[in-house]
């Protein structure tokens, strides 16, 4: 009876994915002054938050059934969830147009660093979905019609063109990991194909990690209900599938990099790290909790990866494979120390790099220093949580490097920080997102408490000071009183 009716509540999740999908996305005409900046965030964000109420609700109830039941629901529910955000193309980034853009470049001999998408000397390689023509209007404007398209001008000629890609003035960011997937995605679609190419692909990835998570918990012999936070959970289904989102490539091979160096097969598991971290950057911060048995195993492989997978790009583009990372970093606002919305509510803006800096290099310390070599799964989810947290990233795919990690420990209080950078997504004001944060460091820190239970909490205070209060309790209460 549980069983069915855990089934029947992904039924209902699926149904509301796939309304949010096809019916809603945040392509509308921006409101600077609303709260919810631009036509149709409203409605999709009440909507994620009641499918995230449906999320919890199946999480609970597959909590209690048997081990073998629960996988297989976990999987088929997964691929399910995965197949429905296939609903409709992307609807809150254009972030996978620039995967098919720099796939077909390369696809026909070019390097994705050397040309940006409006340089004339790849005209001829645009296809009419990713750059439909201008509409002349009644006055004899060129205009662009759709709304996942924008108008620019062409380098060199200044032509108006209109395309998909967002930033087409700039040359590609992502790194040759990411590239090579790009390439490898379009090489087996004809050019003709839209977003689904990328949509498939990122259902493979999903649920390529749901089973690794599943493998994983049996075999540890921890709850295999734990995948079903990764495997349903809406954020996944929404930015690696409808999204497709790149950092799912990087969550997948940081997860397969951790199961390995636990395992002991060190070299192996440098080589996913190094992968992984040749995919977006980011997954670097996964690294410190595989260093405490023989690093120079791990690092010696993830380096030599990471550089062997550049070797071709550097050979053909040179220092141009840089790409427009360093702009990218200005444009967010890190270059000068100011973008970082939690700290700076303790720490003036100016002084805000710094103080992020000195808090990731005292958690990656500690996560080393503690860890657990054959379990290092709490030690990444810190790492990677802490690191969202005080970097504050303004996209919410970016957390999902922290979710497999979530679900190889169960600690569902850092959920939290998802929906913090969710949040962000859909209100944009500062003081909202500051607000979002603070009350996820408060949950994870609260949850964090509970879970270590009195013993371990006493433990958090230093002993001098557990035993001066020993003494001033004797003291209070010694033979005599009363």
């Amino acid at each position: 009876m549980r069983t069915a009716l855990t089934a029947f509540v992904l039924v209902v999740m699926a149904a509301l994915t796939g309304w949010s999908v096809v019916a809603f996305d945040l392509f509308g005409d921006a409101d600077d002054e609303a709260f919810f900046r631009r036509e149709g965030a409203a409605p999709l964000f009440w909507l994620v938050v009641v499918i995230w109420v449906v999320f919890g609700a199946a999480v609970l109830l597959v909590r209690k059934l048997p081990a073998r039941s629960a996988a297989a629901l976990i999987i088929l529910g997964s691929v399910g969830l995965g197949a429905v955000a296939m609903a409709g193309p992307p609807n809150t980034s254009t972030d996978s147009a620039r995967y098919a853009w720099d796939g077909i470049v390369q696809n026909a001999g070019e390097s994705p660093y050397r040309y940006t998408p409006a340089d004339p000397e790849l005209r001829d390689l645009r296809p009419d979905w990713l750059y439909p023509k201008t509409v002349v209007g009644s006055d004899g404007a060129a205009t662009c019609e759709g709304k996942r398209i924008i108008g620019v001008r062409e380098e060199e000629t200044h032509e108006p063109m209109c395309t998909a890609l967002n930033r087409p003035k700039v040359p590609t960011i992502y790194p040759p990991m990411a590239e090579l997937f790009f390439a490898g995605v379009r090489a087996a679609v004809p050019v003709t194909a839209e977003y689904w190419a990328f949509q498939a692909a990122g259902l493979l990835m999903m649920t390529a990690v749901t089973l690794l998570l599943v493998r994983a918990l049996r075999k540890r012999g921890k709850p295999v209900w734990w995948a079903a936070l990764w495997a349903w959970c809406p954020l996944v289904a929404s930015e690696v599938v409808t999204n497709s989102h790149v950092d799912a490539l990087g969550a997948l091979l940081a997860l397969a990099a951790s199961l390995l160096v636990a395992g002991g097969m060190r070299w192996r598991g440098g080589i996913a790290l190094g992968a992984a971290i040749a995919t977006k950057l980011i997954p670097v911060i996964a690294a410190p909790a595989l260093l405490r048995k023989q690093p120079w195993k791990v690092i010696t492989a993830a380096v030599v990866t990471f550089a062997l997978l550049y070797v071709p790009y550097v050979l053909s583009t040179g220092i141009a494979v840089l790409g427009y990372l360093p702009g990218y970093l200005q444009e967010e606002g890190y270059g000068d120390g100011g973008r970082f919305p939690l700290v700076e509510l303790v720490v003036p803006g100016q002084y805000g790099l710094i103080a992020v800096g000195l808090i990731l290099a005292v958690t990656a310390g500690l996560v080393w220093w503690r860890t657990d070599p054959a379990d290092p799964w709490l030690g990444q989810l810190v790492m990677i949580g802490v690191t969202l947290l005080a970097v504050s990233p303004r996209y919410p795919w970016y957390a999902l490097l922290l979710i497999p990690f979530i679900a190889m420990t169960g600690r569902g209080e850092w959920f939290a920080v998802v929906a913090a950078l969710a949040l962000r997504l859909f209100a944009p004001d500062e003081w909202a997102w500051q607000i979002a944060l603070a009350a996820a460091l408060v949950i994870v820190v609260a949850g964090s408490l509970v879970r270590l239970g009195p013993d371990g909490r006493a433990r958090l205070i230093p002993a001098v000071v557990r035993r001066r209060l020993g003494r001033e309790r004797v003291t209070a209460g010694g033979p005599d009183a009363g």
